[in-house]
């Protein structure tokens, strides 16, 4: 189940998941006001975007609030994440899948909001998206996020690499699956238990920030997943950013095996980084390691 694209003058909501925004966060909020509103788009804040109620963050059930309000409201044709955090998963037993499936839009973010996209997904069906948070819109040297937010969600590219974006083999071969994935340590998360997604058949994406996980925190999370069987069930791996001391790809090695028999990839075009790819979350894709697009969705 795919949202439909945005058009000039849709509204556009914000969220915050995954952490409150801080008073030093404020002017680059407001940089991404103005982009989008001189883009043709409205805005417009949940109730608790701005709210502390727990002194570090706000309650599950408020956050929940503000998405299951977001997709409920007629006039919102697409749903952003403020910016990442640490808590998105307090939202789970909140939320009101019924509700999301039977409104469906557009639902973007990265870094902690891997948790909300890919349960969101798993549970309804609808493609969300792994991209820009709303403050990342700003807050980089580059264009490249928004123009990847134009691009997929207004102009409705298929893309997942532009004519500079970097890409490296590190293991051949060619599959087809759904995309899933998104930051490492919150997909790590979702491989057991009442909240966990299906990596069947899958092409599973990751990618990591050096600063909260250095590569011993990285090997953990990966075993993790090797030993909840998700390395046994997927069908390809598309590696991301990681500008840690090791490689992300020599860490993934030591973890499954050198002699893995599946594609692997790497890009330098996703993940915390300037470069944001936008990433359909349950969107199906082909990994083809001698065609000259290696990754592309189907």
């Amino acid at each position: 189940m795919v949202p439909k694209k945005l058009e000039k003058g849709d509204k556009i909501g914000i969220i915050a998941p995954a952490g409150t925004i801080k008073e030093e966060d404020l002017e680059v909020v407001n940089n991404s006001i103005l982009l989008m509103e001189s883009s043709g788009f409205q805005i417009e804040f949940g109730k608790y975007v701005f709210s502390n109620s727990l002194g570090y963050t706000n309650t599950g059930k408020e956050k929940a609030e503000d998405i299951n309000n977001m997709f409920r409201n007629p006039e919102i044709k697409a749903i952003f994440s403020v910016a990442g955090g640490s808590d998105s998963n307090s939202t789970f037993e909140y939320l009101d899948y019924e509700l999301i499936k039977n409104n469906p839009k557009i639902l973007c973010g990265f870094s902690d909001i891997t948790s909300i996209t890919n349960i969101i997904t798993q549970k309804t069906g609808l493609v969300t998206y792994n991209g820009a948070t709303f403050k990342s819109l700003t807050s980089w040297a580059t264009p490249y996020a928004y123009e990847q937010v134009i691009k997929r969600f207004v102009e409705g590219s298929k893309s997942l690499k532009e004519p500079d974006d970097e890409f490296i083999v590190i293991k051949d071969g060619e599959v087809e699956g759904n995309l899933v994935g998104g930051n490492l340590s919150r997909t790590a998360n979702l491989t057991a238990g009442k909240y966990c997604i299906d990596f069947k058949d899958k092409i599973l994406f990751i990618e990591e920030l050096c600063l909260e996980a250095p590569p011993e925190e990285v090997n953990y999370n990966l075993y993790r997943m090797k030993q909840n069987g998700v390395f046994e069930q997927i069908k390809g791996i598309w590696v991301g950013n990681y500008d840690g001391s090791v490689a992300l790809e020599k860490i993934l090695l030591d973890v499954i095996g050198e002699n893995v028999k599946m594609p692997i990839i790497k890009s330098n075009n996703f993940g915390h980084t300037e470069k944001k790819m936008v990433i359909p979350v349950g969107g199906k894709a082909k990994i083809d390691t001698k065609a000259n697009n290696v990754i592309q969705l189907i």
